[in-house]
Formats: C-alpha cells, sequence, structure tokens
C-alpha cells in the first residue's frame, strides 16, 4: 500500500485500522519515525506541532 492513499490522521485521533503509521510534516514529507496504532485506541502526540499521522503498514 502507497502511504499517499489514505487520509492523515491528527494525534489524538482514533485509529480507524490497527497497523503502523508514519509521521509526516506540515507540508505533507515522510520524516522516516513510525508509532504502532491498534485499532479503537488514539494517536500520540507527535515529536513536533503540525505533524500528522498516515498508515504505511497495516497489521496482518
Amino acid at each position: 500500500m502507497h502511504p499517499m492513499s489514505k487520509p492523515h490522521l491528527k494525534p489524538g485521533q482514533s485509529v480507524p485500522t490497527s497497523g503502523q503509521y508514519g509521521v509526516f510534516g506540515p507540508r505533507g514529507g515522510y520524516l522516516h519515525q513510525e508509532v504502532t496504532g491498534v485499532r479503537g485506541k488514539t494517536l500520540p502526540p507527535t515529536p513536533k506541532p503540525g505533524q500528522t499521522y498516515k498508515l504505511v503498514d497495516r497489521t496482518k
């Protein structure tokens, strides 16, 4: 799955699909940092303000 195929999520939003979520900068650049998101849980704060998350690797 290409990282640009799903909408960006903000910190504190509920995780729609379990998997690895990449951290993206304010202008959309991938920052090569990832967190594990569990469906129904909330995403943690990003390292810096203005950053967002996007699903990059769905749990199998």
